[in-house]
């Protein structure tokens, strides 16, 4: 735990005791167990990269290491064998739950978030799972820990099914892992320390505000950290220099990137990184590796939006790409921490990050609103020009208030007209192998959009996404009487809905964020069809 933690612990704050968890163990599997680990993830002990990284040892981790370099010269030696008699698969909490097929969408979701739900003593020692204080949600699927901006979508269903207990929970586990790490990881894993997730914390701290969880100005210590975690270098940053997180351009203005601290292959997809890296002999393997690892920071990974060539993933390009919903979100937490800072009576803190929030927004306008797009677009600033591609990120201008009434009017034009599908909004306008393109349709875009419209009185585009969404939602809902990760948004006929596909791994159940999302929009349209569908129907 950081002195920051310890100091928060000992003024009466509000960083909440670990103590009935295992200590964490901050190193990664990686750099844990070194050659073993590498020997295990390139002969694919296991067929998905994640099962190793997540399993929990049986000795101590130095004992095993012993055991290994002892042994794995020796004729016959048998690393599978090795792997199960000194590891254990992660052991998903026993449930008696079982899918009824007679509930509607609305019971359906509500009766998966005890099942979702994950106790904090329950963190194996030595493993990869770092220790949170509170119970928390998770996706599902292969996905057994809190993500972070995941949770924000999950939190606004558990708002709308009155679970305030576990909002309550996931808002000391976010500030915790503000005051022990400085920032919150992409998960509560050690592999996941190096980079962060989109920054969707003040956004959060909002959510709490209006369902009565908290008041806001309580998160304003960890907004500020969060917020210099994501500035850090800042002061020495000279125009045209790029530093961590953040760029600054010829202009003097200053945006941010999708960054991770480590140029190695990602341990959760070591074998894959591997694979990519060497398809790019051109480029320095580590290089690759820390631009995909700043698309996995992005929560769009993979997607033809970080590629260079739509159809080859090792042409990704994510950090000379300074991205519209980011510095979105960071526009929305400077807004945030002004206006917490004028209600706490720090003036002088207020107005200097309204600046911050008008200097963000001249910035945005100047370098990623287009006008031949009729949209806020991404920029790359190696190049020095606007990247071509249209995404539903350019929807996040609008979700934060960041957009004029032009830019607002103009958008959803270009929405409606380019990226509307049967099912919902399409991610991006290019199909490819990435799950993050064509034909998948996302839950948290969906959010953001319908939110984003409807800020702007944009209320028919708002609600026929939502209905579209439903639809396919409520489709797949009725022939599997499940919800998943993601969906194919060809059509939203209920015979013919289905899953999204392509990706890392295969489609996964559960779904954390696809449920908040849908309940919330079905609190919003009480009257809509897919209340009345159930698997029986």
């Amino acid at each position: 735990m950081t002195d920051t933690a310890q100091r928060t612990l000992a003024q009466g704050g509000m960083t909440p005791d670990v103590a009935h968890s295992a200590p964490a163990d901050v190193l990664t599997p990686g750099d844990r167990y070194q050659e073993l680990f590498v020997a295990v993830q390139s002969q694919r002990i296991f067929p998905d990269s994640k099962t190793f990284v997540d399993c929990a040892p049986l000795l101590a981790p130095q004992e095993i290491m012993r055991r290994y370099r002892e042994n794995a010269a020796k004729p016959g030696f048998d690393l599978a064998q090795f792997v199960a008699s000194y590891f254990t698969l992660e052991r998903i909490p026993p449930s008696d739950y079982v899918a009824d097929p007679a509930q509607g969408l609305v019971e359906h979701i509500d009766s998966l978030w005890n099942v979702l739900k994950r106790e904090p003593g329950k963190h194996p020692a030595d493993s990869s799972l770092l220790p949170l204080p509170r119970p928390y949600v998770v996706p599902g699927g292969r996905f057994h820990e809190l993500y972070y901006w995941d949770s924000y979508f999950t939190m606004l269903g558990l708002a709308h099914s009155g679970r305030h207990d576990l909002l309550v929970s996931m808002a000391d586990n976010f500030s915790f892992l503000i005051d022990t790490y400085g920032h919150i990881p992409n998960g509560n894993r050690t592999y996941y320390l190096s980079r962060s997730q989109p920054p969707v914390y003040a956004l959060m701290v909002e959510l709490f505000e209006s369902h009565g969880v908290a008041r806001a100005l309580r998160y304003l210590p960890h907004l500020r950290r969060e917020y210099e975690y994501w500035m850090d270098g800042e002061a020495s940053l000279k125009p045209g220099d790029a530093y961590r997180h953040l760029v600054r351009l010829p202009d003097g203005a200053l945006l941010n990137r999708y960054w991770d601290e480590r140029e190695t292959p990602r341990e959760e997809g070591y074998l894959e990184d591997v694979t990519t890296a060497r398809g790019a002999p051109l480029r320095r393997a580590g290089e690759v590796y820390r631009d995909l690892r700043a698309g996995a920071a992005s929560g769009w990974d993979f997607s033809s939006r970080w590629l260079g060539d739509a159809n080859d993933l090792s042409s990704i390009r994510t950090t000379a790409i300074l991205p519209v919903d980011l510095n979105s979100f960071l526009f929305a937490a400077e807004q945030q921490i002004a206006r917490l800072s004028e209600a706490g009576g720090d003036t002088q803190t207020a107005q200097a990050f309204a600046r911050r929030a008008q200097a963000r927004r001249d910035a945005m306008t100047r370098h990623l609103w287009s006008d031949a797009e009729s949209a806020f677009v991404d920029y790359d600033w190696r190049l020095g020009e606007q990247r071509p591609q249209l995404s539903a990120a350019l929807a996040a201008p609008l979700f934060v208030g960041l957009a004029s009434r032009e830019q607002a009017q103009r958008s959803a034009g270009t929405m409606a007209g380019r990226l509307l599908a049967a099912g919902g909004l399409r991610t991006t306008e290019t199909s490819s192998l990435q799950q993050w393109d064509p034909p998948n349709g996302w839950a948290p875009l969906q959010w953001i959009a319908i939110h984003g419209l409807r800020k702007y009185a944009e209320n028919r585009l708002a609600n026929d996404i939502a209905h579209r969404w439903l639809s396919t939602v409520g489709s797949l809902y009725t022939r599997e009487s499940k919800l998943v990760e993601k969906y194919s948004l060809h059509t939203s006929e209920a015979m013919s809905a289905s899953g999204g596909s392509g990706g890392e791994y295969p489609l996964q159940d559960g779904f954390g964020w696809t449920n908040g999302v849908v309940r919330r929009l079905l609190g919003d349209h009480p009257d809509h069809h897919a209340h009345r569908m159930t698997a029986r129907a």
